[in-house]
């Protein structure tokens, strides 16, 4: 039976917090074993995605451009990945076995590489699986899409037109109203600032998200960027990754996009929980970004508001008890200064979640029919599609016309009274040679 190894000691800005639920986990670890888990995480620290045009630090600035994962980030995962080797040592083996774990991650680099750095950690080599003595380190596969592939972990998904509806329709609730109003000069003066065209409070964020960058890897920000600055763009960027799935029609929005990783979770928690089964693997581990955790954490009604942070961390375990019931709890670790992760509870139920429930719960916020629920256009039922097929018909039926006639002009027997065929004895015609 496998439990969770817990430290004597806490931070006491934790202890209010988990005074109660630490004791619970520590009596289910006793009375049940682990049989699945997945854990979803942001990758690590990065560099800016991109710059704003008065910004002087533009692209080579960074070592390696936009967008990849710094040196600071590869401790972050490797770190994540010496936790997740102490919270799961004795339920996973200590050495690297492939049928016990899949990895995926979305197809960039920063979080493939926050994947392997991860590894690192989780399955340092030992015996027969160091090929370098010198080297601490295997190579441990990981699974990717190309982007425009990518229907599992990228999130928002921009091919749904009902989402776009809802999302325009947002900006019509008095929230988003209320915040609009409250900060449109201090978006204007953004504007100003950065020579960005067309700054609101849905994109405003990446403006925070680069000056954040930059001063995680100590450069000095320009003048205009003082603390009440920054207060207000971390505002702005929060109320950015809420109303991305939230704050306005939150069950259906979920539906349309965290719902969808939620419900591979839950079809593979219902598959491993099936009587006699006998499937090797004991986690899934995927690699991904900020709004990917936002976004299962949306459709689970779990997201505190706050944009997670780097390398964080969202669990879900499903375990059997003795009399052989499946339950499901979950965790998030989102600072890496807290030995233990914090316990979460899905509304409606306890934190150890009967896994019936827990199905019941979440199926409200999975989708029957995405691409229908999306009011994606039918091939068949797509205006235009429709009529450029009715032209194409159009002409393909009089090209069919004109071909029967010319082939009937052909078959009809020559005047003998008018012109006659001549054979051409110079050889025109022949093939043409260039």
């Amino acid at each position: 039976m496998w439990s969770m190894n817990r430290p004597t000691m806490l931070p006491s800005v934790v202890l209010v917090l988990l005074a109660l639920g630490s004791s619970a986990v520590d009596q289910a670890a006793a009375d049940r074993s682990l049989v699945y888990v997945t854990v979803l995480f942001r990758h690590g620290d990065r560099s800016p995605v991109k710059a704003y045009p008065t910004d002087p630090y533009q692209e080579s600035a960074w070592p390696q451009g936009f967008g990849q994962l710094s040196q600071e980030g590869m401790k972050q995962h490797y770190n994540l990945g010496q936790f997740l080797r102490g919270r799961y040592n004795g339920f996973l083996n200590e050495t690297y076995k492939r049928q016990e774990v899949f990895v995926r991650s979305t197809d960039y680099d920063r979080t493939l590489m926050s994947a392997e750095a991860n590894l690192a950690a989780l399955y340092s080599p030992s015996g027969q699986q160091i090929f370098n003595p010198d080297l601490k380190w295997q190579p441990i596969p990981v699974h990717t899409v190309p982007q425009d592939q990518e229907k599992l972990l990228s999130f928002p998904m921009g091919n749904c037109p009902r989402y776009k509806q809802l999302m325009t329709e947002t900006e019509h609730s008095p929230e988003f109203i209320n915040v609009t109003n409250t900060y449109l000069d201090f978006i204007d003066m953004v504007q100003n600032k950065t020579g960005q065209n067309n700054t609101n409070v849905e994109n405003v964020w990446s403006v925070y998200d680069t000056l954040f960058c930059e001063s995680c890897h100590n450069l000095t920000a320009p003048p205009w960027v003082t603390i009440d600055v920054m207060e207000k763009l971390k505002i702005l960027k929060d109320f950015a990754f809420q109303i991305m799935f939230g704050v306005y029609k939150h069950q259906e929005k979920s539906r349309l996009q965290g719902g969808v990783l939620l419900g591979e979770i839950v079809a593979n928690l219902s598959k491993r929980a099936t009587p006699n089964s006998n499937q090797p693997l004991k986690m899934m581990m995927l690699s991904a970004h900020d709004t990917t955790v936002v976004a299962l954490q949306s459709s689970l009604s779990v997201f505190n508001g706050i944009q997670p942070p780097y390398a964080s961390c969202h669990m879900i375990e499903l375990y059997r008890d003795d009399n052989g019931s499946m339950s499901v709890s979950m965790f998030y670790r989102n600072d890496s200064r807290v030995a233990d992760p914090y316990p979460l509870a899905l509304p409606g139920c306890a934190q150890d979640c009967p896994l019936e429930d827990f199905i019941r719960i979440t199926r409200p916020f999975i989708p029957d029919d995405w691409e229908k629920e999306c009011q994606v256009p039918s091939f068949f039922n797509d205006k235009e599609v429709m009529v450029a097929l009715a032209v194409f018909s159009s002409f393909m039926i009089l090209l069919l016309v004109l071909i029967i006639g010319l082939l009937c002009r052909q078959k009809q027997p020559i005047n003998s009274q008018g012109y006659h065929h001549v054979t051409n004895q110079e050889g025109v015609g022949d093939e043409y040679h260039s």
